[in-house]
């Protein structure tokens, strides 16, 4: 914008948006980098209030904070889609080009009202999000996973990939912390399957959390994690950094993409080793997705009991074909049945959570890993959700029930101080009986 706006009190749309890129300009010339946030905030504030003085306009209240907004959400956030991320109804933005950006609110897609002007729009926001961060994309890698400052996961594809244009997926990081009473509020588990969760994870039982995309196995995660008690020491390994642990004792560790020329890696096996020197009392991985699912299945085998993981799989049961697979990808080779054992010996619960066709998101299936039967691992069912029937209106209709089948671990939770009373596993529970081999 070379011409300073004329005085005005209404402005059309095109004039609008002149102004903004004009005010745009003008602060980003002169805001110095290397401020703090706060300070860096207050003098883009004072430089815009001095430009749109400046620009001689009389906007209304209300119009003159809406134009700020736009200004400042460019300068200090992510332009615009910043009012979808501010907005906590809002758990996924996603961005298919500069024409087409969705949402995920209350579970349900639908479009925005927000468009980028074209797809370099696009490459400058992805440009935005990931170079503070040390990550790169450009034609040779056309892929990049990274998060926002508040811990909001983004993965984002740009051509020749992306053939569309490029496409960017934001999995927003909720600011309110879920507890276990949320989850029974929401309907998402029943109080008998807390109590018993609870149980397993003091415990110290090892817990694999399966589920799809979206499903909520991270959120999962980060409530189990809470039951820690406060005097272990964990180890957490993200490829993006998600968990939100609040424990004293307690070290992150997140993947390293590689530099320019292709060196430098620091995939999620070579941390999972490095934590066994770490003097670790749990071992929390946010997902396994290859080879290491093999090293932490060592690492639940060889004392450190009470670690958790998640697995993409849609039951209990493809959970455990799941790290059969991610196994025999890995670069020690071991035959199907000692893969199996490991499994066996190693996982003691998988605990089942799925997104729901209304959108909604719950535990539907709570399975003990019993052990081994000839060539099968053998699981039961401890807590299963039965649905009911669905509609538009009401959304799917279900009950979450227990089993009547009490788990063979059931003395470990006693030892830990949980004597849990018959009705947690349903009247008339029973024990199944042993089978051949299990550690």
């Amino acid at each position: 914008m070379t011409d300073t706006p004329q005085p005005t009190q209404q402005l059309d749309p095109a004039t609008l948006a002149k102004l903004i890129s004009w005010l745009i300009e003008q602060v980003s010339q002169q805001l110095e980098p290397g401020q703090d946030g706060k300070q860096y905030a207050r003098t883009a504030r004072n430089i815009l209030n001095e430009a749109y003085q400046q620009a001689g306009i009389n906007l209304s209240q209300s119009l003159r904070e809406q134009v700020f907004k736009r200004v400042l959400d460019n300068l200090l956030g992510f332009g615009e889609i910043q009012p979808l991320l501010d907005d906590t109804s809002i758990s996924e933005v996603m961005i298919n080009g500069a024409g087409k950006v969705f949402i995920e609110r209350a579970g349900q897609l639908e479009k925005a009202k927000v468009r980028f002007q074209d797809n370099a729009d696009v490459l400058r926001l992805i440009d935005r999000i990931i170079l503070p961060l040390g990550r790169r994309i450009d034609a040779d890698n056309p892929t990049v996973d990274a998060r926002l400052p508040d811990g909001s996961r983004v993965n984002a594809v740009i051509p020749p990939v992306a053939i569309d244009g490029p496409s960017v997926t934001i999995r927003k990081f909720s600011r309110e912390r879920l507890r276990i009473p949320d989850l029974v509020r929401f309907g998402s588990i029943t109080q008998n399957m807390a109590r018993f969760l609870e149980a397993c994870v003091v415990a110290r039982l090892n817990i694999v959390v399966s589920g799809g995309t979206g499903s909520g196995k991270t959120t999962l995660l980060n409530i189990l994690s809470a039951f820690i008690p406060v005097n272990e020491r964990l180890v957490t390994i993200e490829d993006a950094a998600e968990l939100q642990l609040h424990h004293e004792n307690l070290v992150r560790l997140e993947v390293k993409q590689p530099d320019v020329s292709g060196e430098g890696a620091v995939p999620i096996r070579h941390l999972v080793r490095n934590a066994l020197r770490m003097r670790p009392d749990r071992i929390i991985v946010g997902e396994v997705r290859g080879g290491e699912a093999l090293d932490m299945l060592q690492a639940m085998n060889t004392g450190h009991d009470g670690s958790l993981t998640t697995v993409h799989a849609n039951s209990p049961r493809d959970a455990i074909s799941r790290l059969e697979t991610l196994c025999l990808i890995s670069d020690v080779p071991l035959p199907l049945r000692v893969i199996r054992e490991q499994i066996a010996s190693a996982v003691d619960v998988i605990v089942q959570q799925t997104r729901l066709r209304d959108g909604s998101r719950k535990v539907t299936a709570i399975s003990e890993v019993i052990g081994m039967e000839g060539e099968t691992v053998v699981m039961s069912d401890l807590f299963t959700f039965e649905e009911e029937g669905y509609t538009e209106e009401s959304g799917v209709r279900g009950q979450l029930r227990s089993t009547g089948i009490r788990p063979m671990f059931s003395q470990r939770l006693k030892l830990a101080g949980f004597d849990l009373p018959p009705e947690v596993y349903g009247a008339g529970s029973m024990t199944l009986d042993r089978p051949t081999s299990r550690r």
